[in-house]
C-alpha cells in the first residue's frame, strides 16, 4: 500500500516519464523531464528503492561531499510533483530514473500505483531512438498507443511493433491492462550524430507534448542551444565529404518521403503553437511546484518501508543512448568503454571526462548500421521510405561519421 503524506489533491493531473538507458539516445528523453522539473521547480516526493530494481555494478552509487562529510547517491527512479498555472491549470508528475536492471512487472506496478493514489488521468512515457534521419531536418517525433480509442480521440498511432523492449514499452502495455491511459512519444536522433546531449531532438519532444497535453511550456535556452547544436554538426560534417554527401543523401530521401505528407496537418498544428506563446496561454513560465496553501514548496519526501531517508536528488550519472539495432532485428550489443586503472569502466569510472557536443569520430572508423525498431519510429527516409511505424530501416553510415566514438556509451535503439 503506498501512501503519499503532504501531497494535496491534484488537479487533472498527467504523469510524464522518462528514462535513462536503452530507451534514450541523446539523453534526449530524460534531458525533457529534467528541463520540466527545472523550469517549474519540482519537488520530489518520493523515490523507489534502489536495492529492489538496481544492479548496482551495472549503475554504480556516487559518492559525494556535503560541507566535507562524504555521502552516497544511490541510483533509483524519483517522482516529483509541479503545479502549472495559468488559465487552465493542472498538475504533472514528473518520473525520472534509470531503467531498472530486475524487477520490472514490480517496479510498474509500484509506478501505477503512485498514479492510482495521486488521479493521474494519463501517462506519457518519452523515448529516443537511433534512426537515419538527417540532422538538418526536424527531428520526426511519433506518438504510439496500445488502446484503440485512445489512438482515435487523440490522433495517435496503434502499436503493432513485435521484438525486443525496453521499460518503456513495458510501462505502456502496464497501463495498458490497468486501464489507465498511456501514450508514448519517441524522438528519432540522427545516428550518426548520437552522443549526448541533443537539444534538437529534446526541444521535438517538449513541442510534441506541449501539442498532447495542450499546454504552454516554458523553453528557456532550448531553442537557442538546438540552433547551436545544428551548427556544431554542420561545421563537422562539412570537414568530412563523405559525411557531407550521406548527410545530403538522408536529406533527399526524407524530403521526397514527406512531400505527398506536406499538407496542412503540420503546418496548422505549428501555427497553433504559435498562437498559444503569442497569447500567453497554458502556463505562466514562473509558475512553481507544489506548496501548502499556496505558500512555498514543500519538500515532498517519501522514507523507505524501513524507515530510512530517501536519498537527496543528485545530478544523474552519464548514461548510454538507446540501443542499436542489426538486420536481423536484434539489438546489438554496444562496444564497452574503456576500463579506469581501478577496474571501474563507463560512468563509473573516476575522473572520466563528458563527452562535447557534436565530437566527431576518428575518419576511418565505421558508422554503426542502425535500424530503429520501435512502434513509434517514423518512416525512415534512407531505407524505404515507409511510414509504417512497426518497420525497421537500415542504413549504414559513411566512414568517419560523426558517431560516438569508441571510449564513449554506445547508443541502442529503442523500441516502442
Amino acid at each position: 500500500m503506498i501512501e503519499l503524506e503532504g501531497v494535496p489533491e491534484l488537479i487533472d493531473p498527467v504523469m510524464v516519464a522518462a528514462f535513462e538507458g536503452w530507451n534514450d539516445a541523446g539523453d534526449a528523453a530524460s534531458t525533457a523531464v529534467a528541463h520540466l522539473d527545472r523550469e517549474w521547480k519540482g519537488e520530489v516526493f518520493a523515490a523507489l528503492d534502489a536495492e529492489d530494481y538496481y544492479d548496482f555494478q551495472v549503475n554504480r552509487p556516487t559518492v559525494w561531499l556535503d560541507d566535507g562529510v562524504r555521502k552516497i547517491t544511490w541510483p533509483t527512479t524519483r517522482l516529483s510533483v509541479v503545479r502549472v498555472g495559468g488559465a487552465k491549470p493542472r498538475d504533472l508528475v514528473l518520473v525520472r530514473g534509470i531503467e531498472p536492471s530486475m524487477r520490472w512487472r514490480s517496479f510498474c506496478n509500484e509506478l501505477l500505483g503512485f498514479a492510482h493514489e495521486l488521479g493521474v488521468e494519463l501517462v506519457v512515457i518519452m523515448g529516443a531512438l537511433l534512426g537515419d534521419t538527417p540532422h538538418t531536418r526536424p527531428v520526426p517525433v511519433s506518438g504510439v498507443t496500445s488502446d484503440a480509442d485512445l489512438a482515435r480521440t487523440m490522433d495517435l498511432e496503434e502499436t503493432k511493433y513485435e521484438g525486443p523492449t525496453g521499460i518503456v514499452g513495458i510501462l505502456q502495455e502496464a497501463c495498458t491492462h490497468a486501464g489507465v491511459p498511456a501514450v508514448s512519444l519517441w524522438a528519432a536522433v540522427p545516428h550518426y550524430v548520437s552522443q549526448p546531449p541533443n537539444p534538437k531532438a529534446t526541444l521535438a519532444l517538449l513541442n510534441r507534448l506541449e501539442d498532447l497535453i495542450d499546454l504552454r511550456i516554458p523553453l528557456g535556452e532550448l531553442p537557442e542551444d538546438a540552433r547551436a547544436w545544428q551548427l556544431g554538426v554542420d561545421q563537422l560534417a562539412a570537414e568530412d565529404s563523405e559525411v557531407a554527401e550521406y548527410v545530403q543523401t538522408l536529406e533527399e530521401a526524407r524530403d521526397t518521403a514527406e512531400l505527398p505528407e506536406a499538407s496542412g496537418e503540420a503546418i496548422a498544428r505549428e501555427f497553433e503553437r504559435y498562437l498559444r506563446r503569442r497569447d500567453g496561454g497554458g502556463t505562466a513560465p514562473g509558475a512553481g511546484s507544489l506548496g501548502p496553501e499556496g505558500g512555498e514548496p514543500a519538500s515532498y519526501l517519501r522514507d523507505t518501508p524501513g524507515g530510512r531517508t530517501r536519498p537527496p536528488v543528485s545530478q544523474r550519472p552519464e548514461s548510454d543512448a538507446g540501443q542499436a539495432t542489426g538486420s536481423d532485428g536484434e539489438p546489438r550489443k554496444a562496444a564497452e568503454p574503456d576500463e579506469a586503472a581501478d577496474g571501474t569502466t563507463g560512468a563509473d569510472a573516476p575522473g572520466r571526462k563528458s563527452r562535447s557536443k557534436g565530437s566527431k569520430r576518428a575518419k576511418g572508423s565505421k558508422s554503426p548500421k542502425d535500424s530503429p525498431d520501435s512502434p513509434g519510429a517514423p518512416g525512415t527516409p534512407g531505407s524505404a521510405g515507409t511510414s509504417d511505424p512497426s518497420g525497421s530501416s537500415d542504413s549504414t553510415g559513411p566512414s568517419g561519421s560523426t558517431g560516438s566514438s569508441s571510449s564513449s556509451d554506445s547508443s541502442d535503439s529503442s523500441e516502442e
